[in-house]
């Protein structure tokens, strides 16, 4: 394999919870009194790190989110999770392929550890995920799409930024792996093609049988 470590997103290409997430996340925006539309989750929200839906309701209402707002988001989404949630198809056979070849690889995500953490336990990815293989936006400060995570992640596995390979599935991960120098794939399973191709995906896949091909 060409290269040296891969670094998966988790939320939407490990496991399959963006559409829980963004349906618990829009509702619980509606309740508050900032009517979201679940489409407008996944539009606006998807891939963010909690500082940015902060900031954009901020920035749209001059309102400021209840100081316990991600407590109460997290622990609804955790509820969904351990209720409906599964790995995203074909995850496990990619990573057991990777695993047996003896191809490094990580996980940065924007979402929080202990979010990481409920999600592999969950659906049964913790496996793959030992410690020194999971990164979060906690680690550096700045979600995507700033670089710094993927940035961080590859310095930590102690490879140089142009051996990685990003597999994103949001605008926001592609932008920030682009920025990073990094060659990202982007999964259309929930984002249009054409929308990872305007952020700078070098190649898309639609399932997860393809991804190993493209890495290849």
């Amino acid at each position: 394999m060409r290269y040296g470590l891969v670094i998966f997103d988790n939320d939407g290409v490990l496991v399959d919870s963006e559409p829980l997430s963004n349906a618990v996340l829009a509702g619980y925006l509606t309740e508050l009194g900032h009517p979201t539309s679940y489409e407008e989750s996944i539009r606006d929200y998807m891939g963010s790190a909690m500082h940015r839906i902060h900031e954009l309701v901020m920035k749209r209402t001059g309102q400021r989110l209840p100081e316990d707002f991600d407590d109460v988001f997290h622990a609804r989404v955790f509820a969904a999770f351990e209720r409906e949630l599964k790995p995203v198809p074909g995850a496990r056979e990619v990573l057991e392929t990777l695993a047996a070849d003896g191809v490094p690889y990580c996980v940065a995500s924007s979402g929080t550890h202990e979010r990481i953490r409920v999600g592999h336990r969950t659906t049964g990815l913790d496996r793959w995920f030992p410690a020194g293989r999971v990164f979060s936006s906690q680690d550096v400060g700045r979600g995507k799409p700033a670089p710094d995570l993927f940035l961080h992640a590859a310095r930590e596995r102690g490879v140089a930024p142009e051996r990685c390979a990003v597999v994103e599935d949001s605008p926001l991960g592609v932008q920030a792996a682009v920025a990073a120098g990094m060659d990202v794939y982007g999964f259309t399973a929930m984002t249009p093609a054409e929308k990872l191709a305007e952020a700078g995906a070098t190649a898309l896949f639609a399932a997860m049988a393809e991804l190993l091909e493209l890495l290849r």
